[in-house]
């Protein structure tokens, strides 16, 4: 029986398995002859494999009985040469031929078979970003990368620290050997270097990965074979994650693409003449980061990332997007793009957020884009970064030093944004504290010896301030447990993270760590942490204290924040409260200082706000804020 061939101006672009068999497409309107060479037809040019013009630039054809795992590449007749391209679009890139010399691989994206647990990403407001490089997270010994596989191991351990959401630098294929991510060169199959194709290490990965979703209470998978492939292994990824309800939110690059282009990739896709980058197809002679910028201006270049993320989101279930530099983008005619995208993926999956990369932060990225906005949901913010970064810098020139409270509490208060959930807030991130770029905040803290207790009690206030403050907090890897080297991508620098010591007792660690988890906590249990509300209450440079009342819109459930920098602690301290009563003492950060801190500084079970007016509030309570400390109060209900 003769195999029905698809209708070719429906086909989706690059190389689909389709029943019989598999459809080819690809845009290259200069070409003269495209066709498609494999390993089903040894790698020949004629007449069977050559793909048919079906308009706008476009070729297409139907092969049937191609499979699953079937290599292949595209042979691209141009102006300029005659030779084989990668597909755009291919959904994996062979280990062995290696990249960039690589084939694509046939993949069947919907065999995967996904643990049905009805997760929902959270409210945006409720979100607690942990950023991290796959690579450089966590790798087993004698690996030079860290591995999807490797970061499964360690979901258990982000469920506990409380965060609902990892956001992933780049995970798409890069032509160096290390990379932070951001000069990728094939935008739908993910990096192979985080992939594990031996044999004799995957069954202990397999192995791993079900002992990780039995612990949660779900089966694990039925064999090894749904492993192979990284992008598999990234779905596995995806799939723990929603098990132990946390959100995947990947960082995607649309500002530029290569630093390493090379003959075979999308460089010059229908093989024109090198000599003008805007005869590049999908880019233009505007260079940015050692790359190319895209034409934004081409309706196939803005499909084609459109369709990435919608690629995204159908076949890997991600949450949600960071966009690399939309600022970038902008400055080069892809506003519109943006516009596109965003409103795109609003449609596709509302519950999946988009947050745009913007400096300087420009309120109108998340506008609605009927009103001119972007149409972003949320953008990264240096409000409390820089203000709380300077402060603790300014703290570690001594007790005498100037500390500038007063730019925290603008920060803290008013981002600038039509709402202050849309900031995604951070101290530290990957561009911040890598290699060569600042310290991270221990050090910064104190650089003579960053364990010090003045590097410990900063650096609690640095991630107290960022899970107490408006916005949206993202904790970069190893803040929650006192990191303080700059982390790096490539491992043999020696900056990786210090699990060791925490897996072996270090006790400062430990410390921080349950510091950090309980603080989340505190923000996960108090919803006037998550909630638009916000009020200075009290600021003072002199005294290196800030004070400030959070709560949510329609539920109330106040909460005051007392933070200080000074090097002693403050007794008596008189501060407004929004109402009379007893307020509970519900964090106290001293409290982690030698776990469980036999000499801490606090208030007890609470403080009675009975005393008169202050700050222009009715109420006032005299409270003890504990030397570099944060404390957080909240109003006894009762219960």
């Amino acid at each position: 029986m003769t195999t029905p061939q698809p209708d070719l101006s429906k086909v989706p672009m690059g190389g689909s398995l389709v029943p019989g068999g598999a459809a080819f497409r690809i845009w290259a309107p200069r070409a003269k002859a495209v066709w498609v060479s494999g390993d089903f037809n040894g790698w020949k040019q004629q007449d069977d494999c050559l793909l048919d013009r079906i308009g706008g630039g476009h070729w297409a054809g139907f092969f049937p009985a191609l499979k699953e795992s079937d290599q292949y590449l595209f042979y691209i007749d141009g102006n300029a040469s005659t030779g084989y391209k990668r597909d755009p679009v291919a959904r994996q890139l062979t280990f062995q031929p290696a990249f960039p010399n690589c084939n694509c691989v046939l993949r069947d994206p919907f065999r995967f078979p996904w643990h049905q647990n009805g997760f929902r990403p959270p409210a945006f407001n409720e979100l607690i970003v942990y950023e991290l490089h796959v690579g450089a997270f966590s790798q087993e010994a004698g690996h030079l990368h860290g591995k999807f596989l490797d970061l499964i191991k360690r979901i258990p351990y982000l469920s506990d620290l409380g965060v609902n959401a990892i956001e992933l630098m780049p995970v798409q294929e890069y032509p160096s050997i290390f990379s932070l991510g951001y000069n990728g060169t094939d935008y739908y199959s993910p990096e192979n270097d985080y992939g594990e194709a031996d044999e004799s290490q995957l069954q202990g990965y397999f192995n791993s990965v079900n002992q990780v979703l039995q612990q949660r209470g779900q089966a694990g998978y039925t064999g090894i074979d749904i492993l192979r492939g990284p992008d598999n292994q990234l779905r596995a990824l995806i799939d723990v994650c929603h098990v132990y309800e946390i959100a995947v939110v990947l960082d995607v690059v649309f500002n530029h693409a290569g630093g390493g282009f090379d003959a075979n990739s999308m460089w010059f896709e229908d093989r024109m003449p090198d000599g003008n980058k805007n005869d590049s197809l999908y880019f233009t002679d505007h260079d940015w980061a050692g790359g190319q910028v895209f034409a934004y201006w081409n309706n196939d270049v803005q499909q084609f990332l459109i369709n990435n993320t919608k690629f995204f989101i159908e076949e890997y279930r991600v949450d949600g997007f960071r966009f690399d530099e939309f600022s970038v983008m902008d400055r080069n005619g892809g506003w519109n793009a943006g516009q596109a995208i965003s409103g795109t993926l609003r449609a596709m999956k509302p519950e999946a957020i988009t947050i745009a990369e913007y400096w300087p932060v420009n309120d109108s990225v998340v506008r609605a884009a009927e009103s001119g906005g972007a149409g972003f949901d949320a953008t990264w913010h240096d409000g409390i970064r820089l203000s709380v970064r300077a402060a603790i810098s300014g703290a570690s020139s001594g007790a005498s030093a100037f500390v500038d409270m007063d730019a925290i509490a603008r920060a803290v208060e008013n981002p600038g944004l039509n709402a202050r959930w849309r900031g995604v807030q951070s101290v530290e991130d990957h561009d911040v504290v890598r290699r060569d770029k600042d310290p991270r905040i221990p050090r910064l803290a104190d650089d003579s010896n960053p364990r010090s207790w003045y590097g410990r009690s900063r650096s609690r206030v640095a991630t107290g301030l960022l899970l107490t403050a408006p916005g949206i907090p993202m904790l970069f890897m190893g803040q929650e447990f006192l990191e303080d080297k700059q982390w790096n991508d490539d491992p043999s620098s020696g900056n990786q993270l210090w699990w060791f010591g925490l897996e072996n007792g270090d006790k400062q660690m430990a410390d921080f760590l349950r510091f950090t988890r309980e603080l989340i906590g505190v923000r996960r249990r108090q919803p006037g942490l998550r909630g638009e509300g916000c009020r200075v209450i009290h600021s003072s440079n002199q005294n290196r204290v800030l004070i400030f009342q959070r709560w949510a819109e329609g539920i109330g459930r106040d909460v005051v924040v007392a933070v200080s920098l000074s090097e002693n602690t403050w007794f008596g301290y008189q501060v407004g409260f929004p109402g009379n009563g007893h307020w509970l003492e519900v964090f106290n950060s001293d409290v982690y200082e030698n776990w469980v801190n036999p000499g801490v500084y606090g208030n007890g079970s609470g403080v009675e706000a009975s005393a008169g007016p202050q700050h222009g509030l009715g109420a006032s309570a005299f409270i003890t804020i504990p030397a570099n400390g944060i404390v957080v109060f909240a109003r006894d209900s009762g219960d």
